[in-house]
């Protein structure tokens, strides 16, 4: 059984000793802890659902940030002992269980990155792809190998690695099993950043505290306007755009926000 979540705002808490969660001022840093090589299973799963639920109740929260223990792996994906028998059921209840830990993550209404420290892999590299920032060391590779055990993406590979770099270079990662370095993913947008071996951590949690400058109220409306882009195309939403905008007049942190740029001075977010 998954541990219920625990308070953490003045340390850390950990959950089922496979994802440990801090909070750095208004971000919280999660870290798959499951060594050799950060693998998911049935229990990492559901808790990584559990905790971005638990985020997304908390307003001290603006921003989170996954990365994986150590400095080789940050997900290898599935652990493939779990379909080793070829159980239907099993498999069923993991593709369950895949896509809503990653939908969860993909939904966070604040802002998601991956700090990609060592080979992101499968479901690794689909975690990755469900945040909406990637940051990359140089040594870290990227790949969806799962035809080459006869499997396939199961947690939205085949969609979001489409989407983010072209029908052609998804083929040749899911058909063709290949697999990318670092510097190849930043070339086809596949992430955002590239950085020194051992610092994507503290690069993404810088990238974090920027987000906190802005508005979470503002944040959480303009976000599902860039996502929907996936779903219904571009020059599909100005109507909504409009109508996001002039409903953000509701919330304190619109005004406060306002004021604060007139009166010269840092805005205090209150999250509502």
């Amino acid at each position: 059984m998954t541990k219920a979540i625990e308070p953490y705002k003045s340390g850390v808490f950990d959950l089922t000793h496979k994802l440990t969660v801090e909070k750095h001022g208004h971000t919280a840093l999660i870290t798959i802890n499951q060594p050799p090589a950060n693998t998911w299973d049935r229990e990492s799963l559901i808790g990584l659902k559990q905790i971005v639920d638990h985020l997304n109740h908390d307003d001290e929260v603006y921003a989170l940030v996954i990365t994986g223990q150590g400095d080789s792996f940050f997900s290898a994906g599935a652990d493939l002992h779990l379909f080793a028998d070829a159980d239907h059921n099993r498999a069923r209840e993991m593709a369950r269980r895949f896509g809503d830990a990653f939908e969860a993550l993909r939904d966070f209404r604040g802002v998601s990155i991956a700090a990609i420290n060592g080979y992101a892999l499968g479901g690794g590299l689909e975690c990755a792809l469900a945040c909406d920032i990637r940051i990359a060391e140089r040594h870290a590779q990227l790949g969806l190998p799962e035809a080459s055990v006869g499997l396939l993406p199961c947690a939205g590979g085949t969609q979001a690695l489409t989407w983010r770099v072209g029908e052609g270079w998804a083929k040749r990662m899911i058909l063709c099993g290949e697999r990318l370095d670092a510097e190849t993913a930043l070339r086809i947008g596949l992430v955002e950043q590239v950085v020194d071996s051992g610092d994507s951590r503290g690069h993404a949690l810088l990238m974090a505290s920027r987000v906190a400058r802005q508005s979470p109220v503002a944040v959480r409306a303009i976000k599902p306007l860039i996502d929907a882009v996936r779903r219904r195309g571009p020059d599909t939403l100005g109507a909504a755009e409009r109508e996001a905008f002039v409903s953000l007049f509701d919330a304190e942190d619109t005004r406060e926000g306002v004021s604060a740029f007139i009166e010269k001075r840092e805005p205090a977010w209150r999250n509502r």
